[in-house]
């Protein structure tokens, strides 16, 4: 898949109207600090577009990245350790489950989870909770290049066992070395 354009379209925090979008949608779930924004960005080729920071909880809102005027990337606000209140944190889960029921173009939805670490009980709800939605969310095992690749097989093995089954799609991916990239560009073009 070759990216020609892309914008950022539409920002929607807590009490706004969801679009009514006329393109499919991609997802992309994860706890603060995962590298969505970092991700978004490696798989578009744009340095800054989805803004990155080293401090967790930065997206607060629900982002929808319009691409080649086909399909949007919708990034969706971190959960789990951000320096913010209970009730921030519970109104962005609301929003995020607002968006996950309500959305007719959402066609898939990649849960991330930074490979170095055990997924949390965060990352399990989210994956279920995605699951009983009726969707088969792909794990984007982030932040690859910082681990050996001695650790690599291990490291998906605590994921899978974690996130409860053999036959879950894993795609490891680095945004530092784009290892990862085309396999999920593929996969969003054979979903579109």
């Amino acid at each position: 898949m070759i990216i020609k354009t892309s914008e950022l379209e539409t920002v929607c925090g807590i009490t706004s109207t969801l679009p009514d979008n006329q393109y499919p949608e991609i997802a992309f779930a994860g706890k603060s600090n995962v590298g969505k924004s970092s991700l978004i960005n490696a798989l578009l080729n744009r340095k800054n577009l989805a803004r990155t920071s080293s401090q967790p909880g930065k997206t607060q809102t629900i982002n929808f990245y319009n691409i080649n005027k086909e399909f949007y990337f919708v990034d969706l606000p971190g959960y789990g350790y951000a320096a913010v209140s209970q009730e921030i944190k519970a109104k962005w889960g609301k929003m995020i489950e607002r968006y996950l029921k309500k959305s007719e173009k959402l066609v898939m939805v990649f849960l991330l989870i930074d490979i170095r670490h055990d997924p949390s009980e965060n990352d399990k709800l989210m994956y279920d909770w995605i699951l009983s939605n009726g969707y088969e969310p792909v794990i984007i095992a982030t932040k690859l290049d910082k681990i050996k690749r001695s650790e690599y097989d291990k490291k998906l093995k605590a994921i899978r066992t974690k996130l409860g089954g053999e036959a879950i799609r894993i795609i490891p991916f680095s945004a530092v070395t784009k290892k990862g990239r085309d396999e999920i560009l593929d996969l969003v073009e054979s979903m579109i």
